[in-house]
């Protein structure tokens, strides 16, 4: 682990100090992605969420669909724009590639563990797995396609990363169209009967997948955060590593809106031939979450990076501190939503769940059920903000 400290000395150890301004459309979009997990796996009843803030149950998008292709596409912005220091001692960057992956997967099996840590089910793919897989994959890529810039520095292969994205996106659509599932045949993208969900039931077997990945009969047959599927999902990382090296070069706005527009419509494009879906990160989910997640880039970008001319940082605080310590924010959200669903409350009707027992004190003071739900989520969310706050007030920045 690594505390990153914004202050103006060197240091040495657990503290390094960061002397390049950090970008504050970057923080304000990882922070938008956090927000939008904690409001997406907090709500105060199930049964009572806004249809925006439930994934869709297959096939198809909804803003909820969008919130993790938004972090992983943050964690390619962030890659570009470290991305030269990264390149130049390539020794170093691969041990410090290995040692944040390997925690970012030993701190995704912890938080699956909770809260029974019944190892005979633990769930072995996850958010933070896939994060960590999606990284490597396309930090390496980088390093192993960078040329060397007109001043001498490397640079990233912007025309490798187009290459690659292209063959791992149409790669993806043939092994899912023409590769058979044996028993299934080839072409089936149901729940149980995709290549992908085969892939992870044989490798990971089923009772280490996602409990709630079933099929119509119950069955638990497929993970969304599955291994076939992380290949198209770094894709979305690497449409962040081109944004972030457009905009280390000052490259226009406008071009950036052209291209996520462009992005969307040929995942819309796609989308009849394979469909949009989130479950298994069909090449046209990937591209239409790409562009979706540039032109929110764009929009902040215009709002926050332009100087004197920027909006006030006050409207984005709150998005600032979760995304200055994102997975620090997102593991304290795991955390409680762990500490939510074990009944410990005791009450005259029984024991309870935190998450019960919260909704209904919620409930007895707003009447609408769906808004007195959101209002618990924005409870925790409240919360995770206001315990990374010190952290923030002081510029540490928790890194794995």
């Amino acid at each position: 682990m690594t505390i990153t400290a914004a202050t103006p000395s060197g240091a040495h150890g657990i503290v390094e100090i960061r002397t390049s301004p950090r970008l504050p459309s970057l923080d304000v979009l990882r922070g938008l992605a956090v927000a939008g997990m904690i409001l997406v796996v907090s709500p105060g009843d199930w049964s009572k969420a806004y249809t925006p803030l439930k994934h869709a149950p297959w096939d198809g998008w909804t803003l909820a669909d969008m919130v993790f292709p938004t972090f992983l596409f943050s964690v390619g912005l962030a890659i570009a724009l470290s991305f030269t220091k990264i390149a130049q001692n390539r020794r170093a960057a691969g041990v410090k590639i290995a040692r944040r992956a390997l925690a970012l997967i030993v701190l995704g099996l912890v938080l699956n563990a909770l809260p029974y840590f019944d190892l005979a089910h633990l769930r072995l793919p996850g958010i933070l797995q896939r994060i960590a897989l999606c990284y490597v994959l396309a930090t390496l890529l980088c390093l192993v396609t960078a040329r060397t810039g007109a001043d001498g520095s490397p640079t990233v292969n912007q025309r490798a990363l187009l290459i690659a994205m292209a063959v791992v996106l149409l790669g993806y659509c043939a092994v899912l169209a023409w590769v058979p599932v044996p028993g299934i045949g080839a072409g089936h993208l149901d729940p149980g009967g995709s290549l992908a969900a085969w892939i992870d039931r044989g490798v990971f077997t089923v009772p280490h997948l996602w409990p709630y990945g079933t099929d119509a009969a119950g069955a638990v047959v497929y993970d969304p955060e599955g291994l076939l599927s992380t290949l198209p999902a770094t894709v979305n990382v690497l449409v962040g590593v081109l944004a972030g090296t457009a905009l280390k070069a000052s490259r226009s706005r406008l071009n950036l809106l052209v291209a996520a527009v462009m992005l969307m419509m040929a995942g819309l494009a796609l989308d009849p031939v394979l469909v949009i879906n989130k479950r298994i990160w069909t090449s046209s989910f990937a591209l239409f979450s790409s562009g979706f997640s540039l032109a929110v880039l764009v929009v902040l970008s215009v709002l926050l990076d332009q100087g004197p001319a920027a909006l006030p940082q006050t409207l984005s605080f709150p998005f600032r501190v979760l995304g200055g310590n994102a997975i620090l924010a997102f593991t304290l959200s795991q955390i409680l939503s762990a500490v939510g669903s074990v009944p410990f409350i005791v009450t005259a009707q029984g024991r309870m769940t935190p998450q019960a027992w919260g909704d209904g004190l919620v409930g007895a003071a707003i009447a609408d059920p769906y808004l007195a739900s959101f209002a618990c989520a924005l409870g925790i969310l409240s919360l995770v903000v206001l315990t990374l706050l010190p952290l923030h007030r002081r510029g540490l920045h928790v890194r794995l």
